[in-house]
């Protein structure tokens, strides 16, 4: 492809160079540069890569696109007045706009954006739409996972999961667009079809992030300046604000009557091996939902995710069966082992996130609440204290094992542990061995139990002493059921 037609779109000044030469690849990264790429200055929060300019061109770059002034030989060199912009446009023209080739659906808001996501995939597919997602989660295509460093990746590799997605019979496509994608224009070259907000509230505050909450919302907001319809959560404390800034159609969710989607009589649902949160479906349509992952809050979350697909072309069965079937890899996620208890993975590493879903499970009136849960080694020892203490105050039972130790000892992050649980009147139990601690969880369940396995939640590895081993739960607890056999 020549230069000219990845700058297409884009406004540029030519300082060096010809455009018309032949491109092989566009790099971002200098030492990943061969010959006959584009390399791109982006600038980070702690790395500005002009200072790495030369270095690519030492590499074999054709090309450098850069914002400052720089002096380089030999090669093409265009200058743009934001590269990190200009990177997304260059990349959508690199693999041929594949957006344009699928239904298009961003979220934004601090919270449920990957829960939500997963109840779309779940819907469309449960409809006949093969869908891909792009989140924490990371790309996520049938069956297959690629991990990101980033809830929202780098537009190059946004574009390049869209190419593969629709390359491999994907008709639609779910993007968690978090605040600091958005602010840096990893999402830009896209004109999404739909563009969701889920909620807003207090994060991502700090140097390398937003400077104050109004930033932080301004950053939301931007979504539905590249979208063709926003929906809405009425409900938000901000949704006046949202709406006000919003250069689309909007449409609403929520319980209020008013909103074009709307929730009644919700209610908490348990069943064996179930649990989920029922409500009554308003609005454009009326019927009951049941939703498979726990808490009222997933209402929210539902309604989101049914205020987009039923513009999708899906029907009622469709709905009703994504919600009551769908799974969110690490979140509260069931694994089913028997009838008579209910076992869950969550990614609950600190307290706040404990609190949460412990809290939530206690709604759901267990037999007992079982936890199992570790900390994180060369972490401050605070959160040790801060999870057992939790811990403790929720569980019935508390099983204590290892999480990533990195290059601490177990026994003693363990031991801060048991300070925070010293605290309250909460049983618990140490296994150090996180396997035999599952074990030991599931052969002493009672009937009526919910145990909930906390802090891996979708990783697959153990972290110990610098070395990253393959762990992941659901492995371990087949092997542990098969002994059985």
């Amino acid at each position: 492809m020549k230069l000219s037609q990845l700058l297409n779109g884009i406004e540029y000044s030519v300082l060096n160079g010809d455009t018309e030469i032949e491109i092989n690849n566009l790099v971002y990264d200098s030492r990943n540069v061969q010959k006959g790429d584009v390399f791109v200055c982006l600038k980070g929060y702690n790395v500005d890569a002009h200072r790495f300019a030369s270095s690519a061109v030492e590499n074999g770059a054709a090309a450098v696109v850069l914002s400052d002034e720089l002096e380089l030989n030999d090669v093409t060199v265009i200058k743009v007045t934001d590269t990190r912009k200009a990177l997304a446009y260059l990349s959508a023209n690199f693999f041929g706009h594949p957006a344009k080739e699928l239904i298009s659906i961003a979220l934004t808001g601090t919270k449920g954006k990957t829960t939500t996501a997963c109840m779309i995939q779940s819907i469309l597919q449960a409809g006949g739409i093969k869908t891909g997602t792009i989140g924490t989660l990371g790309v996520v295509i049938g069956d297959n996972i690629y991990k990101t460093n980033n809830t929202t990746p780098e537009s190059f590799e946004i574009q390049q999961a869209l190419r593969k997605m629709a390359d491999e019979g994907c008709k639609a496509f779910v993007i968690e667009a978090s605040s600091l994608g958005l602010k840096w224009h990893r999402t830009d070259a896209i004109d999404f079809d739909y563009g969701v907000f889920t909620n807003f509230s207090n994060d991502h505050i700090g140097d390398s992030e937003h400077a104050t909450m109004e930033e932080y919302l301004d950053c939301k907001k931007l979504l539905f300046k590249q979208c063709k319809l926003g929906l809405l959560n009425r409900d938000s404390q901000v949704f006046e604000s949202v709406k006000s800034d919003a250069e689309c159609e909007i449409e609403t969710f929520g319980f209020d009557e008013s909103c074009d989607v709307s929730a009644s009589n919700g209610e908490l649902t348990r069943r064996p091996g179930f649990l989920g949160v029922s409500f009554d479906l308003n609005g454009y349509d009326s019927y009951r939902v049941n939703v498979g992952i726990p808490g009222k809050f997933n209402i929210y979350n539902a309604l989101a995710a049914i205020s987009v697909c039923r513009h999708c072309g899906v029907d009622k069965e469709a709905i009703q069966k994504g919600l009551e079937s769908v799974k969110v890899k690490g979140r509260v996620e069931p694994v089913h082992v028997s009838d008579n208890f209910t076992l869950l993975i969550d990614y609950a590493h600190n307290a706040l996130s404990m609190e949460n879903v412990l809290t939530t499970l206690r709604k759901y009136n267990p037999n007992r609440l079982i936890t199992m849960f570790g900390a994180g080694g060369n972490r401050p020892k605070i959160r040790r204290y801060e999870m057992g203490e939790i811990s403790g105050k929720y569980s019935d039972l508390s099983v204590v094992t290892e999480d990533n130790s990195r290059f601490e000892d177990v026994m003693d992050i363990i031991a801060d542990i048991e300070t925070g649980l010293a605290k309250t009147d909460g049983k618990y139990v140490v296994v150090p061995n996180r396997k035999d601690a599952i074990r030991y969880c599931i052969r002493n369940a009672e009937d009526g139990d919910i145990i909930v396995l906390a802090g891996k939640g979708h990783e697959d590895y153990q972290e110990i002493k610098g070395v990253k081993y393959h762990m992941d739960e659901r492995e371990l607890i087949a092997e542990i059921l098969a002994e059985n056999n």
